[in-house]
């Protein structure tokens, strides 16, 4: 063997090799893979679409900022790797993070800041053909406004019943 094609041999051993071995996390968002899979490829074509959603009430320790039912329409649609939700009749829209993807389980969250005060939103629904069930679980932070700390946070839990008025089917 000539010196150049065993260098180029020794080289390409050590690639592979250290191509193989499994690198321990450095604190990044370990969410986003799981087992070299991304959790947006494993939802199903069907959550995208239009939503008509109720929330009832089930616990809280503010009866004053949240509403005991609802109806909503949420729009979830995705470009590129952004997910979006959004309500056509209020005009809110928030990008959500996924958290977990399961064969019929989704959750994600949304955060918003406004108004010194912080909304961290988070949803867990069950999937069927067009139509999911879960809870969504809402805190609002109130901030200081001398040095930014929460000084009162109200938090509500709902239980959801969602319908599909259009887009693809889940199953």
């Amino acid at each position: 063997m000539t010196y150049k094609v065993l260098k180029v041999f020794i080289l390409l051993l050590f690639v592979l090799t250290f191509s193989l071995i499994p690198v321990k996390s450095q604190g990044y968002n370990d969410n986003v893979l799981k087992t070299g899979i991304s959790l947006q490829e494993r939802l199903p074509d069907g959550f995208f679409g239009i939503w008509r959603v109720e929330s009832f009430l089930v616990e809280t320790n503010s009866n004053k900022a949240f509403k005991k039912e609802n109806v909503d329409i949420w729009n979830l649609s995705k470009y590129d790797d952004v997910i979006k939700l959004s309500n056509p009749f209020t005009g809110a829209s928030a990008s959500i993070t996924l958290s977990y993807v399961g064969d019929d389980a989704i959750r994600f969250s949304k955060q918003s800041n406004y108004d010194g005060k912080i909304l961290i939103d988070t949803v867990e629904v069950k999937l069927s053909a067009d139509s999911f069930s879960g809870t969504n679980t809402i805190v609002l932070e109130t901030l200081s406004d001398v040095d930014n700390s929460v000084i009162n946070s109200a938090k509500a839990v709902y239980r959801l019943k969602g319908e599909k008025i259009a887009g693809t089917s889940i199953k």
